[in-house]
């Protein structure tokens, strides 16, 4: 199910840089020469071409650029590697970023000649690619962790042997939450990237609910459950990041409930009678009760196993107090 969310967002991240560098030139048209300065040197510009072509080159090495990749991560097994987020959000961060700097130069220029320098536009494309690429590359990386295996264990309290440690990971993502977040996302860029291009003014009032939107979709569409001698961690979002834990001596009991969006009030992080539920699908949760606040869920597989080590967890530390 991860792994659909991420094919998904990199999907609609393609096709959203795809429009964007199509259509920003396309869109200041008519305040454009009929030749755009394409090359610099030194600060003057040293090359042109037709407008038809500054917007469909770049689309074309973009999508040059993401099947590459694609077929680069196919061909390696490893489609949701950490390099993998890191080219496509780098590479289409940059192209973005030095179409709309060309954009800007030529804007309100009769002759492409007098095109201004882009210098400066370029240095914060390339600290922004490079910025994101490290987000991808941090992303990629935790999705890829391994799970550690642990042996079935019948009943709710999971019977470990002495001399034994026992560690539960259990990974959930709603494909449908990741494909808002970058819609909302690309939405965000878009009007940035107009707004860099010297096309409409910096419009916060719509760019800014739209970032934070995609920012609150992206941090509680996928979450990470894992259960270790110190008790539940619960992360969230591609970066494990925010974190919510408990100690395994904080927790009364744990246990397996099936719960439903119509129950907790619907998707996401919820807050109910029930307590605090993480739905990210229909069906089994684990639940746990700590000794202090209210009741937490979170929609994940294998709960069963994660609730019988959480309760042999907690006796342990309780037999130990």
């Amino acid at each position: 199910m991860q792994k659909n969310g991420a094919r998904w967002g990199a999907a609609v991240w393609v096709v959203g840089v795809s429009a964007v560098l199509a259509a920003l030139p396309v869109t200041a048209s008519g305040r454009l020469p009929d030749r755009l300065a394409t090359h610099w040197d030194g600060g003057a510009p040293d090359g042109s071409m037709p407008l038809w072509a500054a917007a469909l080159l770049p689309v074309l090495a973009w999508a040059v650029l993401a099947l590459s990749i694609a077929l680069a991560g196919r061909l390696g097994r490893s489609p949701a590697g950490p390099w993998v987020g890191a080219s496509l959000l780098s590479g289409g961060v940059f192209l973005a970023g030095a179409q709309a700097s060309i954009v800007r130069a030529n804007l309100d220029r009769t002759d492409w000649k007098d095109a201004a320098s882009v210098g400066g536009e370029v240095a914060i494309t390339a600290v922004a690619a490079v910025a994101a690429g490290a987000l991808g590359w941090l992303a990629g990386r935790r999705a890829a962790l391994p799970a550690a295996p642990i042996r079935p264990s019948a009943g709710d309290v999971m019977e470990i042997p002495a001399g034994e440690r026992r560690v539960w990971l259990s990974r959930m993502s709603n494909p449908w939450l990741h494909l808002i977040g970058a819609v909302t996302g690309l939405v965000a860029a878009a009007g940035t990237v107009a707004a860099a291009g010297g096309l409409i003014g910096v419009e916060w009032a719509l760019i800014t609910p739209f970032a934070f939107a995609s920012l609150g979709m992206f941090a509680f569409a996928s979450v990470q459950a894992r259960v270790t001698e110190a008790g539940l961690e619960v992360a969230f979002g591609p970066l494990g990041w925010p974190v919510r834990r408990w100690a395994a001596g904080d927790i009364v009991s744990a246990r397996v409930e099936s719960r439903r969006p119509a129950q907790v009030g619907g998707w996401g992080y919820r807050l109910s009678g029930l307590g605090t539920t993480v739905m990210l699908r229909s069906g089994e949760c684990l639940v746990i009760h700590p000794c202090k606040g209210s009741e937490f869920a979170v929609s994940v597989d294998d709960a069963e196993r994660g609730a019988a080590l959480l309760n042999a967890l907690a006796l342990k530390q309780q037999a130990n107090a």
